[in-house]
């Protein structure tokens, strides 16, 4: 690997920000219209909300460490935990401002208002993080 490429893996700028944005927000328009996923963040227990977060990150972390950093992690852990959150995080700001837009947050109700984030973050933060590593392959 050139140490280029290693550089251009271990920063986070406003390129990255953008793809993570727009990626995400390919997938959170058709399903935050959906109310399906509304009514889902009313039903589903806790515990499956949790464990869509806990594959969210799991995901992001095997595309991070394979599609972004390409396997070589062992001297840039910290970045590579930051990278995994960064891009989990971003994608949650982009389904909240939709959801806002669509005025589908039940600020009466967080629980419901984080749960709904959380399903609708899972698909959409795959693709946010796909688009992020596209150039870095």
């Amino acid at each position: 690997m050139s140490e280029n490429t290693n550089q251009k893996n271990e920063t986070f700028n406003l390129e990255d920000m953008i793809q993570i944005v727009v990626g995400s927000s390919l997938l959170v328009a058709p399903v935050a219209f959906s109310e399906e996923a509304w009514q889902l963040s009313k039903s589903l227990p806790l515990r499956n909300i949790v464990f869509l977060l806990i594959l969210s990150i799991t995901f992001i972390g095997m595309y991070v460490y394979q599609g972004i950093f390409s396997g070589n992690v062992e001297n840039r852990i910290s970045v590579f935990v930051f990278r995994i959150f960064i891009d989990y995080f971003i994608t949650l700001l982009v389904v909240l401002v939709i959801l806002l837009a669509l005025d589908k947050i039940p600020f009466e109700n967080p629980i419901i208002a984080i749960k709904r984030i959380i399903i609708i973050g899972f698909p959409a933060s795959l693709v946010g993080v796909i688009l992020d590593g596209i150039d870095k392959e």
